[in-house]
């Protein structure tokens, strides 16, 4: 496990960072190479505009600095039946060295004490590919349980946009 993970909401100076690390998980999960200008714009705007959501970095000290290790990103779903916003978990990774050394579990552990203690959130959700039984596994081993439903979607953007390698 690294030393001590630190976790912290990110603001736009993680920008690249952030930019750097969807990069990589897109072509590790889905084999999709996306377009950078589109997905830097993507970041800017969700941290400019925080009623779209935030996101998280998690950081170990590494030579008198702080190094990012991972991220996640949380957006918003009003729940008419809870009267309350569900926080979806997206955009998770870890970089390589770090995995199964308890960084998800460390940022997870951090949005769910975040939620919790807030009265408006009634719950936390994610979706998985079917075949990414890494992330299957890890999301258990946190408490997470499958859910009743499946996802469909139309992919208006991405889709037909995607820039393959």
């Amino acid at each position: 496990m690294p030393d001590a993970i630190h976790i912290r909401r990110a603001g736009p100076d993680d920008t690249h960072t952030i930019t750097v690390f969807n990069t990589a998980m897109a072509l590790e999960t889905e084999d999709r190479c996306l377009d950078q200008a589109t997905l830097r714009d993507g970041i800017r705007a969700l941290l400019s505009q925080p009623e779209y959501g935030f996101y998280i970095i998690a950081e170990r000290s590494h030579m008198d600095a702080m190094e990012p290790i991972g991220q996640l990103m949380i957006t918003y779903e009003w729940s008419d039946w809870r009267n309350g916003l569900f926080w979806w978990v997206q955009s998770v990774y870890v970089a390589p060295d770090y995995r199964q050394r308890g960084v998800y579990q460390a940022m997870h552990r951090h949005v769910t004490d975040e939620a919790k203690n807030d009265p408006h959130i009634c719950g936390i959700r994610l979706y998985v590919a079917r075949d990414n039984h890494r992330a299957h596994a890890a999301y258990r081993r946190v408490g997470l349980t499958p859910s009743l439903y499946d996802m469909y979607e139309h992919d208006f953007v991405l889709g037909p946009h995607a820039i393959k390698p």
